[in-house]
């Protein structure tokens, strides 16, 4: 039988890990400069996805040093630029669970694009989740293919799953942002998009560009 591979896309429609070469493909096919690899088991695509495709894609394989620059190579590859044609969203939580908000902001100029909260209570997790998949519906809307940034792996994961999980208990207190995530599901599993979803790097980039300065 032959060994299951898993493979991670860092750019393409939607970043992630997979265990099939056509789901990979669906996330990279068409898509300019997408970047993918596969690995032979699970932790070492978790750790590939965290490490990014700057360090897993120049690893010389050997000594885990990064593999010496081609003379006369582009270097281009080695220096990830933000993609400014972009939505990047991010959430500000007090507590958690607590009060909620998210926006979604124009990555180059900063101007807020949308704006959701206060939701009385919630997590950042979910949070992250709703502005996902507000930015997905708003550009939708637009039918426009521009990336989409968050600086949240686990809403990420959420997004390509189409199903959350999180301990937050349904009752009364969290009526209104569990009403927003259901609904959010339910556009995820009746809705196509072609949009990249794509993990903001902060430790390059700095914080993210709809960042609430709540840290």
């Amino acid at each position: 039988m032959a060994q299951s591979k898993f493979y991670v896309v860092w750019v393409g429609h939607q970043s992630g890990i997979y265990q099939s070469w056509a789901e990979c493909q669906a996330q990279t096919k068409g898509y300019t400069q997408a970047k993918f690899k596969s690995y032979e088991s699970e932790a070492e695509a978790k750790e590939a996805l965290a490490r990014g495709w700057q360090k897993s894609l120049n690893f010389s394989g050997k000594n885990g040093k990064p593999a010496a620059a081609k003379s006369g190579g582009s270097s281009s590859e080695n220096n990830a630029e933000i993609n400014y044609d972009s939505i990047s969203v991010d959430v500000g939580c007090s507590g958690n669970p607590g009060i909620v908000e998210y926006k979604g902001v124009d990555t180059k100029s900063g101007e807020i694009l949308f704006y959701q909260g206060p939701i009385a209570k919630g997590t950042n997790n979910l949070g992250e989740f709703l502005a996902i998949v507000h930015a997905l519906a708003y550009l939708k809307k637009q039918s426009s293919n521009k990336t989409i940034y968050s600086d949240s792996m686990t809403a990420l994961s959420w997004i390509r799953k189409k199903e959350v999980a999180t301990n937050l208990v349904r009752d009364a207190s969290t009526e209104e942002i569990w009403t927003l995530v259901d609904r959010a599901l339910k556009w995820l599993k009746s809705n196509s998009y072609t949009n990249a979803i794509v993990k903001w790097d902060t430790r390059k980039w700095g914080e993210i560009k709809a960042d609430f300065g709540r840290k």
